[in-house]
């Protein structure tokens, strides 16, 4: 079994700055891609940035020029870099990784999540 670990969520001012940390308990190489997601209250769960295998990332429109998502392989630990933090930023943030397979569906795995809270 899979355990993703969060941590660094907090509240924070508009213009502030956090950074999310995802400890597996795999190394970080058997997966496929990992990556954050988030949830506002009333909103459904979306992608926010990720990271492949092969180095290549993605992020949301809304977060791009503002958020980083990086890894430490010996640490087993994906992080995310929230800069210029905005009210609209105020989630839980969820943790997932993901390892894909020839002739069977993906599987996901996911962190507990954590809060960040922007206030303006």
């Amino acid at each position: 079994q899979v355990h993703l670990v969060e941590s660094g969520g907090g509240l924070v001012q508009a213009g502030g700055s956090l950074r999310l940390s995802c400890a597996a308990s795999a190394s970080i190489f058997s997966f496929n891609a990992m990556g954050w997601y988030r949830q506002a209250p009333g909103k459904q769960r979306e992608l926010v940035a990720r990271i492949t295998s092969g180095d290549i990332r993605r992020f949301a429109d809304s977060v791009k020029g503002r958020f980083t998502i990086s890894r430490d392989n010996a640490k087993n630990t994906v992080y995310l870099q929230m800069n210029s933090l905005e009210p609209d930023d105020t989630a839980v943030y969820y943790c997932n990784a993901v390892r894909s397979f020839r002739y069977s569906d993906d599987i996901n795995y996911w962190g507990q999540g954590t809060q960040v809270t922007v206030s303006s």
